[in-house]
């Protein structure tokens, strides 16, 4: 699928009078913005990049792939913003894409004051993704760990 840019949107957009926005919503509905699709998609299209199966980052996260494939698919959401930050450990996502997943799933970005994403920040720069160091590096720091037990 050929993707039309923001600013191709943008200028349709100009031309388009208030009578015209269900024409308009209907021809670029594949363009537009899909809050529940758009985490999703975007996850997907990181993975496919890496070559990195789902299962695979069900596995690593440490949540079994039911779970894990209904709050990648937002049909149940979570408010566990280390279960997210494990997926995006899983998947070996840097910095910029963990904080874009973070944002399209509706949880702050990593932020650098805090001493717990300072951690995750490091671990991903330096390119540590297995969970279990993470969580080592967080409790050496005698922060909370990323780990959990629960789903």
């Amino acid at each position: 699928m050929i993707q039309k840019s923001t600013d191709e949107l943008n200028d349709l957009l100009e031309k388009v009078k208030p009578s015209q926005i269900d024409r308009y919503l209907k021809e670029n509905k594949k363009y537009l913005k899909d809050d529940k699709k758009a985490f999703y998609y975007y996850v997907k299209e990181v993975l496919d990049a890496k070559r990195i199966k789902l299962k695979d980052v069900y596995l690593k996260a440490g949540v079994s792939e039911t779970f894990g494939s209904k709050i990648l698919r937002m049909e149940k959401h979570t408010s566990d913003r280390d279960l997210i930050l494990r997926m995006c450990l899983a998947g070996r996502f840097n910095w910029e894409e963990t904080n874009r997943a973070l944002k399209l799933y509706g949880m702050c970005e990593l932020y650098s004051r805090d001493s717990r994403d300072a951690c995750v920040i490091v671990a991903i720069n330096n390119r540590m993704y297995d969970i279990i160091d993470v969580d080592a590096l967080m409790k050496s720091k005698g922060l909370k760990g990323i780990l959990n037990d629960t789903e």
